[in-house]
């Protein structure tokens, strides 16, 4: 029998973002037991929100989802657990759902690939040829790459995409930037066929092809919010594994991950200093922490401490948080707001090494600015803002801040004025793009990448996870070579974002219960879970308050929204 200071699971999850939930809920209604353990007062990871002023809720990184369609990736892995239908997705303008601004232009992008590359290239009349052709290329790339993930064959690669392009799909490791080379592309049409790179963090000429393809082909099929914003996600696969006999704690870091000389896994030890007992660990962790901090030395091969130890990040995110007294007039779309014509360049100014003060310091203004509007997209809503009231995010990339110290950020003189000045550039950025608000605004506040260190637990304080771990676009597999030990998340093969993090994680309890296929399963109509196991929501349901799993539901501290 366990001692008191020591418990037994048939799997530990390390981390509630999003790839551990998923696996954690599939392995729950697959009949295992168990426990997921989360450092931060809630799960969700980037899909979480926080509150503020009992009137405003702000979605950490859920902006907006795509692929979300009666065939999508997402309900089909919802509906696996049992939770088909649990979770609304409302679509956003479907003609128009992100509008790309360079200096003199402005497209708006339609979820549907054939309308999408007519409008580049009606944008661009003289580069319409290499546009289309780059075009084909994407789209026949992220066909192949879904047909692998869900079983689905696709069409082929389709016309216009044979020779050296389909040469450039075949090999699987060009860079999008030598797609736009080949393609004859100016810097000016690059830009714009990547200025959705926002969501992925990554120049060009360091982003394989296929990671923009999937990027491009997930919106293209149709971008949604979550009704009720990005925290029912979590909520949502909370319920699922607790329903299934699992457990979620919050608060509960984790210190180690044992594993014994015999090179299998043999559970963890929790800060408090309790043990837990399990044949089977998923870390959720940051795949660095899970290597260098939470294994032993030694527990992995050299060569693969070594890489991880030099791996790049890709960017991380500053954010301008912001609420109004007033509706906005506009339509039901993001906007990427693009300060130059050459996206390498615009990259470069982004992530050159200093403080915002010195990076910006040539004309003070952002490389380019993201906005997101929370109120648009989920207008019904009694928690993103009072009636009347509007709510949006305004976002830039910045360097990954690895190397400097969480203590004191929020107090350090040269710090905070480099944020300042940040949050001034984003500002303007989004006037000129909305209009002038500043005088309307009823709540502000400003996040870097250290907030992401210090909520989220990421080394780097990027959500987007590794530039080059060994090799441009080379990314660990969701399988260790430790026995027993599986990792989730952004810095896997599978890439960041809701989707690609769910995907690791079913991918992952795939391998772990022997069903290397499941996703292919679930997307053709395999269903694990028991609906009727999952509890009614009334009224009252809260997302932010399940989100903190059974033992602490009711405790204090949860910050609320006056009705």
């Amino acid at each position: 029998m366990a001692s008191p200071s020591e418990s037994r699971y048939d799997a530990v999850v390390v981390g509630g973002g999003m790839g551990g939930l998923v696996c954690a809920a599939y392995l729950a209604v697959a009949g295992r037991r168990v426990l997921l353990a989360e450092q931060h007062d809630v799960v969700g990871g980037n899909s979480q929100v926080f509150r503020r002023r009992r009137r405003y809720e702000f979605d950490v990184g859920v902006h907006y989802l795509g692929d979300c369609g009666p065939d999508g990736i997402i309900p089909a892995i919802l509906s696996g657990l049992g939770a088909a239908g649990r979770i609304g997705f409302r679509p956003m303008d479907q003609d128009g759902f992100d509008r790309l601004l360079l200096p003199g232009l402005s497209v708006d992008v339609p979820a549907d690939w054939d309308r999408y590359t007519r409008r580049l290239s009606a944008a661009l009349p003289a580069e319409a040829a290499g546009i289309a052709r780059c075009a084909a290329v994407l789209r026949a790339a992220a066909e192949d790459l879904r047909s692998r993930l869900t079983g689905r064959r696709g069409p082929g690669p389709g016309p216009g995409v044979g020779g050296p392009d389909l040469e450039l799909l075949r090999q699987g490791s060009g860079t999008l930037g030598q797609l736009f080379a080949r393609c004859g592309l100016s810097p000016r049409a690059a830009t714009l066929l990547a200025a959705q790179s926002g969501n992925y963090g990554g120049p060009p000429s360091s982003t394989p092809v296929s990671v923009h393809a999937a990027m491009l082909d997930h919106y293209l099929r149709g971008a949604y919010y979550p009704v009720g914003g990005g925290q029912v996600l979590p909520a949502t696969l909370v319920e699922v594994i607790e329903a299934h006999g699992g457990t979620v704690r919050t608060r509960c870091p984790v210190r180690r991950i044992a594993v014994g000389d015999d090179h299998r896994v043999r559970g963890v030890l929790l800060a408090d200093g309790e043990s837990v007992r399990a044949p089977v660990v998923v870390s959720n962790a940051d795949y660095r922490d899970t290597v260098l901090t939470l294994c032993q030395p030694g527990v992995f091969p050299a060569s693969v401490a070594a890489r991880t130890a030099a791996a790049g990040s890709r960017a991380a995110v500053a954010a301008v948080y912001l609420a109004l007294d007033r509706p906005l007039d506009l339509p039901n779309a993001n906007l990427w707001c693009w300060n130059g014509d050459d996206i390498e360049r615009s990259y470069a100014r982004a992530l050159a090494p200093g403080l915002p003060r010195q990076r910006m310091a040539e004309t003070d203004r952002v490389p380019f600015a993201f906005l997101s509007f929370a109120s648009l997209k989920d207008p019904g809503s009694r928690t993103v803002c009072p009636p009347g009231h509007s709510n949006f995010q305004v976002m830039t990339l910045v360097p990954p801040d690895a190397g400097q110290a969480l203590a004191g950020y929020r107090r350090g003189a040269e710090y905070l004025a480099g944020k300042a000045r940040l949050t001034e550039a984003l500002l303007d950025t989004a006037e000129r793009a909305i209009g002038p608000f500043r005088d309307r605004i009823t709540h502000q506040e400003s996040a870097t990448a250290l907030t992401n260190r210090r909520y989220i637990g990421g080394r780097s304080g990027s959500p987007y996870g590794f530039a080059h771990w060994g090799g441009t676009g080379r990314r660990p597999d969701v399988r260790t070579s430790v026995e027993g030990l599986y990792v989730t998340g952004a810095n896997t093969r599978h890439q960041a974002g809701i989707a690609g993090t769910a995907v690791s994680g079913i991918t992952a309890a795939g391998h772990i219960l022997g069903r290397p296929g499941l996703l292919p399963e679930v997307c053709a109509g395999a269903v694990l879970g028991d609906p009727d196991l999952l509890p009614p929501r009334g009224a009252d349901f809260d997302p932010l308050r399940v989100s903190r799993g059974l033992d602490r539901r009711n405790a204090r501290g949860l910050a609320l929204i006056d009705r």
